[in-house]
């Protein structure tokens, strides 16, 4: 890595140093996934939740062409106020473009991926993953791709519901990624807490998913690995509301032709619009609780390579 190119927040450099546990985090969560002030909110409460589970956080972005490995408050906050405007969202292809032009980017779970490895950070919390867009087969997100061929592991509540998760599910086997259920048998369907599709394995602790990690590092096995933990009850969301409101949102992005790189952030507003709130406040539990369960992993798998 350049030194040029890479700043580490003091925090994360010395945990990194020390051997201590560290949770990467997104930055397109901030700028493209939540509003402002609510996204900083979030933000910092998610970051605080690793921290409860007992990790150092690192939210992951670049800021005029400097990959930030940790933000700052002063940073989280000069993010959120960049919401919903054309701050470049970063994924494998775009982070030597953001880089070179000096430009803000903010990091997708790929981009968070490659530059997470990168940095020696194995657990990463975001909300879902991206995948295969319904009524699009080849609009696939690079997420799927990344996750064959990065060996981060995941923590989140499945791929985004608005996809479709039939097509995901089998691409992330195509590419050789096993799919965990934290304490369940189905993979959950992000605002609600099932898909009715299996998981390739049911985990029930750190410890366990600690293992399983620890055994595809000894393989010397390049891939990603995805455990899925379901919203919190109190604020899921039901499937059958879900999928009439999803359904909706997708025919309103097609008549307007809103596809590609735009679709899953406009789609996420407007679910938001037709459930009253109900996938924000399910969006923002479930990254809090994502934030807790990667830094109790986080923290078992350090304990692990320190004894």
């Amino acid at each position: 890595m350049s030194q040029e190119a890479f700043q580490f927040d003091p925090q994360v450099g010395t945990a990194l140093d020390a051997g201590q546990p560290v949770v990467a985090l997104e930055s397109t969560v901030i700028t493209h996934g939540l509003p402002y002030p609510q996204n900083v909110e979030t933000a910092t409460q998610m970051e605080a939740a690793v921290r409860r589970g007992g990790a150092v956080p690192a939210t992951i972005a670049i800021l005029r062409g400097q990959v930030h490995i940790g933000l700052t408050s002063s940073q989280l906050e000069y993010l959120g106020q960049k919401a919903g405007t054309p701050v470049r969202k970063c994924s494998r292809r775009d982070l030597p473009i953001a880089i070179a032009r000096r430009e803000d980017g903010a990091t997708t779970v790929a981009g968070t991926m490659i530059l997470a490895h990168l940095a020696g950070i194995e657990l990463f919390a975001t909300g879902g993953i991206g995948g295969v867009h319904r009524g699009q087969p080849f609009d696939v997100s690079a997420d799927l791709a990344e996750l064959g061929r990065t060996p981060v592991t995941i923590v989140c509540s499945g791929p985004k519901s608005i996809l479709d998760l039939v097509a995901t599910r089998e691409v992330l086997e195509t590419n050789g990624v096993p799919l965990i259920g934290y304490g369940v048998d189905e993979l959950p369907a992000f605002f609600a807490r099932s898909s009715g599709l299996p998981v390739d394995l049911r985990l029930d602790s750190p410890a366990v998913v600690a293992d399983v990690i620890n055994a595809r590092r000894a393989l010397g096995l390049q891939n990603g690995i995805v455990v899925t933990v379901p919203v919190p009850e109190e604020d899921a969301c039901d499937p059958g509301e879900m999928e009439a409101a999803i359904a909706q949102a997708n025919h309103d992005a097609e008549t307007q032709g809103i596809h590609g790189p735009a679709a899953t952030p406009w789609l996420l507003r407007r679910l938001v619009e037709l459930t009253d709130g109900r996938t924000l406040r399910a969006n923002v539990s479930l990254l809090r609780n994502n934030g807790l369960v990667a830094g109790r992993i986080a923290a078992v798998l350090s304990d692990r390579h320190s004894s």
